[in-house]
């Protein structure tokens, strides 16, 4: 019987090949990647560098941290979305906030009222930051004043408060009400006075909350929540922030 001798030289580069493919080198190998997540508004920058959770009494929310411009903020901002908003919500004034000496910290919405806005802090404090602003939108600001109400709770000392378009109550929520007769940290109320009864209510929740620090401003205009950003509160929120919550504090 004749047997087959393969040559030298191709028994040589079989060997070869086998030991290629069986001894890869891991580091070099092709491995998926997870794609950070820009929930429909964040630059593909922006996600990688910030895209995150936040576990919020066992649920896992979508969610978006940046340190500052500088590194290693040590006082936050956290942005409380409205009902129906998100992160997004905040999005085009991130950059601004970073910036000046910021991290920031938003949310997809998730109706965990003040839950929702203690986890965002915990996250903070998990990156460094000491001390944190809330700025919250409607819903968003009721949930940061019944928070502010209760610091023995709060993973974070919170230095100031900015409640835009807040509801005196948000049904299953926070009741801001009531959370402004105890809470005594600083706080601006807003509202435009064209929407509803929110001017009311920013007026009632300002005239009897508790804190000896407080102003209220009524814009032009009919927008509510995170839109008075872009109608003229922006400014007075950052000189508000500057005066009771800076960023090198």
């Amino acid at each position: 019987m004749k047997r087959f001798a393969m040559p030298a030289t191709g028994l040589a580069a079989v060997l070869l090949l086998a030991a290629t493919g069986c001894g890869s080198d891991p580091k070099t190998a092709a491995a998926p990647t997870a794609k950070a997540d820009t929930f429909g508004c964040l630059t593909a920058e922006q996600a990688a560098a910030g895209s995150t959770r936040l576990t919020v009494d066992g649920r896992n929310v979508g969610a978006y941290y940046r340190d500052s411009d500088a590194g290693k903020a040590t006082v936050g901002v956290v942005f409380a979305p409205q009902a129906g908003g998100s992160l997004c919500d905040w999005q085009p004034h991130y950059a601004e906030f970073t910036a000046a000496g910021y991290a920031v910290v938003g949310w997809m919405v998730n109706g965990g009222g003040a839950s929702d806005v203690r986890a965002a802090m915990s996250l903070l404090k998990s990156k460094g930051v000491t001390s944190v602003a809330l700025v919250g939108a409607s819903n968003g600001a009721s949930a940061s004043l019944e928070t502010a109400a209760d610091p023995a709770n709060a993973p974070l000392p919170i230095k100031a408060v900015v409640s835009l378009s807040s509801p005196e109550t948000a049904p299953g929520e926070s009741n801001a009400a009531k959370a402004v007769l105890t809470g005594t940290v600083p706080t601006f109320f807003a509202a435009e006075e064209g929407d509803g009864r929110y001017p009311e209510f920013a007026k009632g929740l300002h005239d009897t909350a508790a804190t000896p620090v407080k102003q209220l401003k009524t814009y032009p205009g009919n927008n509510h929540g995170y839109l008075l950003l872009n109608d003229g509160a922006l400014p007075d929120v950052r000189t508000f922030l500057t005066a009771h919550a800076p960023a090198r504090s």
